[in-house]
């Protein structure tokens, strides 16, 4: 058997939503138990499932389709889909085993899960216990999210009521952030800063009303020391609202260059409170990119070279998702007359992998889930997805080219080409040098979407099956894209994009 049967895993995720809804509750009034479905596919392509409660009250659904479905046979190398995190090591009362330990022990090479799990014994310990026992981990595409969540709106409530009990029973361990942070006080905050998240997010208090620190503090941006009555800004809320982040963070700034092209250069450094840092450099975004002229309509008008909300979106995803461990290391920003380049410290936070944003495929797990809600209340950013479909949408909205991203070993790079001379400079594939505009799009059309029928590729461009046909397999020569084996004349044969 080989793996080349299996088919795109966005159906298996459909398999699993849909057999989640079987779900059998236990009826317990002080816990809900929640909706989980479970696809198991073998090498061959076929695949067993189970939900929740299917065989016995309370029976998780990874261990039905694992233990009691297919306890006899050979596992190794199959993939497993969950709706739900796996739950953990000591999530269970001994001598019950936890899920990931079950998969782990099954040797199951690829897991896709739908939503983290928030129940404290869980809360992120399955994905992490997979992923240390060399398991790839990826999460759902996110157009499944809203379904499973809503489906487990009451679990989802307990969890995270059960969460904050865990969290206010135990010290909290010591962390780079809030160690960071030692010798502030609410003086280090910025008015403008604080203000600027009460304006953006709706919120009608003032800076210093006790209502607004009770909620900070809530957020776990404040901690209330008794001995001094005083209230304490955590590692988050300097980066966040600081008056100098820098004098705790050296590396909290972004670093802007643009080149005209004319042999003018120019920089910025803005080294703000993260909140404030997103409008600054999009007023200097649009300062200093090239203006261009657009006849379309009966007036010309003053329109930027590259769409500013593409640059804004990027940039924030990399101030939020960076690693703020790596000292001295700055998020980059780089105009340049061919292309535009982002670099974001650290490499991707598990399960989001290199090969999931190079795909469009990724999700949002950030490392830094403090930023991301702030960012998320002020409007700047959604929690479940971090600008995949703005990265998508690039070739269809705006007619540019789709961007590359790569990592170099210290910054999650991406960058945007501003022609089709620049994607084939910087892509990497030689073969690209080979085909021109038209098919150029054609081929980020394959790459937005992983895989593609003639049928859809025609109707998308307008173009007869002929010529649809001639443009595809002119990319296939060129192994710039591949097929999903099927036979060439089935109507399952798609085009599938090669990284």
């Amino acid at each position: 058997m080989t793996d080349n049967k299996r088919k795109n895993p966005k159906i298996y995720m459909r398999m699993a939503v849909d057999v989640m809804k079987k779900s059998i509750s236990e009826g317990k009034k002080d816990k809900p138990s929640p909706h989980v479905g479970a696809v198991l596919v073998f090498p061959d392509g076929t695949a067993d499932t189970a939900y929740r409660g299917e065989l016995r009250a309370g029976d998780h659904a990874e261990y039905a389709v694992l233990d009691k479905k297919n306890q006899h046979r050979e596992l190794s190398g199959c993939w497993f889909f969950s709706t739900l995190e796996p739950c953990a090591p000591g999530a269970r009362n001994a001598p019950k085993v936890s899920c990931a330990e079950r998969i782990v022990n099954a040797r199951i090479s690829e897991v896709w899960f739908g939503i983290e799990d928030k129940n404290p014994k869980v809360d992120h310990g399955g994905i992490v216990y997979l992923l240390d026992n060399y398991v790839k981990v990826h999460q759902f595409d996110p157009e499944f999210h809203k379904e499973i969540e809503d489906a487990n709106k009451r679990f989802n409530t307990w969890a995270e009521i059960k969460n904050i009990e865990a969290k206010a029973k135990k010290s909290k361990p010591k962390d780079y952030l809030n160690e960071k942070a030692m010798a502030t006080n609410m003086n280090s905050l910025s008015e403008e800063a604080l203000q600027k998240f009460l304006t953006e997010s709706g919120r009608k208090w003032k800076p210093n009303s006790d209502t607004f620190l009770q909620e900070l503090k809530d957020m776990e941006l404040l901690e209330y020391d008794k001995k001094t009555s005083n209230y304490l800004p955590t590692g988050n809320a300097i980066l966040l609202f600081g008056k100098r982040p820098r004098n705790k963070f050296p590396q909290a700034a972004v670093k802007a260059k643009v080149d005209f092209g004319n042999g003018e250069l120019g920089a910025e450094t803005f080294d703000d409170p993260l909140v404030l840092i997103p409008d600054k450099v999009d007023n200097w975004v649009r300062k200093v990119l090239p203006a261009s002229i657009d006849h379309s309509k009966f007036k010309a008008k003053q329109v930027p070279a590259f769409p500013v909300e593409v640059i804004r979106e990027a940039l924030i995803n990399a101030i939020v998702h960076r690693d703020y461990a790596k000292d001295g290391a700055k998020v980059q920003l780089e105009i340049k007359p061919d292309r535009i380049i982002i670099k974001s410290p650290g490499a991707p936070a598990p399960p989001v992998t290199i090969e999931s944003l190079k795909n469009f495929t990724a999700t949002s797990w950030s490392r830094n889930k403090k930023l991301t809600f702030i960012f998320n209340e002020m409007g700047y950013m959604e929690e479940s997805e971090i600008g995949m479909d703005t990265f998508r949408s690039l070739r269809d909205k705006h007619h540019l080219p789709l961007p590359i991203i790569n990592y170099d070993g210290s910054n999650v790079i991406v960058i945007f080409p501003r022609t089709a001379d620049a994607v084939k400079k910087v892509s990497g594939k030689e073969a690209i040098d080979k085909l021109n505009e038209v098919e150029l799009a054609g081929y980020d059309f394959v790459r937005s979407r992983k895989e593609v029928s003639k049928k859809e590729y025609a109707v998308h461009f307008d173009l007869s099956d002929k010529v649809a046909q001639n443009q595809l397999r002119k990319m296939r020569d060129l192994d710039l894209i591949g097929d999903n084996g099927e036979p060439h004349k089935s109507n399952k044969y798609k085009y599938v994009y090669k990284e």
